[in-house]
C-alpha cells in the first residue's frame, strides 16, 4: 500500500513509472553532455551566456526526445491495432474454413452411410 492513499501497490505500474523516470534522467544527462559539447566550440560566450545556451539546448533536446518517444508510441499503437485486426481476420477465415471442411466431411459421412434406395 502507498502511504498517501491506502491503495495497493501495482508492481507493474510502479516498475513502468520507475523506468520512465530513469529514461528521462538518462535523456537529461545526454542533453547536458551534448549541450557542453555544443558550447565548447563557442569560445566567445561568457560563462553566463554559456550556461543559458546550455540550459536552452538541454530543454530543446529533452522536448525533441519526448516528441520522438510520443511518435514512436503512437506508431506502435497503430501497428498493434493493424496486427490485431489482421489476426482477427485470419482467425475468422480459419474458423470459416474449418466449419466448411467439417460440413463437407459430415455431408460425405452422411452420404456414405445412408443406404441408397
Amino acid at each position: 500500500m502507498t502511504a498517501m492513499d491506502n491503495r495497493p501497490l501495482e508492481t507493474g505500474a510502479l516498475i513502468k513509472e520507475l523506468e520512465g523516470h530513469l529514461l528521462i534522467e538518462a535523456t537529461r544527462a545526454e542533453g547536458r553532455v551534448e549541450a557542453a559539447r555544443f558550447t565548447r566550440g563557442l569560445m566567445w560566450l561568457t560563462d553566463t551566456q554559456r550556461e543559458e545556451v546550455e540550459a536552452r539546448f538541454q530543454d530543446t533536446y529533452l522536448a525533441l526526445t519526448r516528441r520522438s518517444w510520443e511518435r514512436t508510441a503512437r506508431r506502435g499503437g497503430e501497428l498493434r491495432d493493424e496486427y490485431e485486426e489482421r489476426y482477427r481476420s485470419l482467425r475468422r477465415r480459419l474458423c470459416g474454413g474449418f466449419l466448411l471442411g467439417a460440413a463437407v466431411a459430415l455431408g460425405a459421412v452422411v452420404l456414405l452411410t445412408v443406404p441408397s434406395g
